[in-house]
């Protein structure tokens, strides 16, 4: 009697077990992210046995429970998730997800008073001018190339400070005399932003890279708005061809 009792008990729940339907849930940490950025998708599926998701864009799929991808082309991809239960049961959930050009900072190395292009100059972008004058928590570094320029890129939408040295030119006395001389704009998403990055010709003695050791002789007395501070740029356009080249941030 108490074996037909007990299965009287269990069997109801395997039969239950067994038409249990799966609910498909996912979300992204980053809804709009940015070409090149990597995008984490977090399932909050129920039920799931086995996962298999499309991108949307393409590529192979994936049947990790929380894959993480990055999208190589701007545009809207719509983003599935199926989940299979044990059973076989499926359930679907589909979200898209808008793939925006890279937030580009392109900065051109130039002296200030003969205006060439310095080429092979290290610069250093910092988030706030404390920083910028304690040399601490820097960004990004680049090394501009023979026109005198460098390129970084997914930088957030804030304000940078540009720290420039090499060999023979620094933009330490610049900075003295105005502080604007190595602050960018506002970054603006999304978009090539541009920035001059006045340097001074200086003897840095055995070539060390040191603020106290910075010698300039001042010929008048400077101030950014005399001069442009936004570059004129390489001669292109094309974000792609500028984030190849570029430092990427993240």
């Amino acid at each position: 009697m108490r074996k037909i009792v007990y299965l009287a008990l269990v069997l109801p729940m395997i039969i239950f077990s067994c038409k249990k339907t799966p609910e498909a849930f996912f979300h992204t940490d980053n809804a709009d992210p940015e070409v090149g950025q990597e995008v984490f998708f977090i399932n909050d599926s129920k039920d799931g046995d086995r996962f298999e998701w499309d991108f949307g864009d393409g590529t192979v799929l994936s049947n990790e429970e929380n894959p993480v991808h990055i999208y190589t082309g701007t545009g809207s991809y719509e983003v599935s998730l199926i989940v299979y239960a044990k059973n076989g049961i499926s359930d679907e959930a589909v979200i898209t997800i808008n793939v925006m050009i890279p937030t580009l900072l392109e900065v051109e190395v130039v002296e200030y008073y003969d205006e060439y292009a310095v080429a092979n100059a290290s610069i250093v972008i910092y988030p706030t001018l404390t920083d910028w004058d304690n040399e601490r928590n820097s960004v990004s570094e680049a090394i501009t190339d023979a026109d005198g320029f460098a390129v970084f890129s997914h930088l957030d939408p804030f304000v940078f400070y540009v720290d420039v040295w090499e060999t023979d030119h620094d933009n330490y006395s610049l900075r003295d005399e105005d502080v604007a001389f190595i602050r960018t704009p506002e970054i603006t998403p999304h978009k090539i932003n541009r920035f001059l990055a006045y340097v001074d010709f200086v003897d840095h003695a055995k070539g060390e890279r040191s603020r106290e050791k910075s010698m300039v002789i001042r010929k008048i007395v400077r101030k950014a708005d005399d001069k442009n501070t936004i570059s004129a740029g390489s001669g292109t356009d094309d974000w792609q061809e500028l984030y190849k080249r570029s430092i990427k941030l993240k």
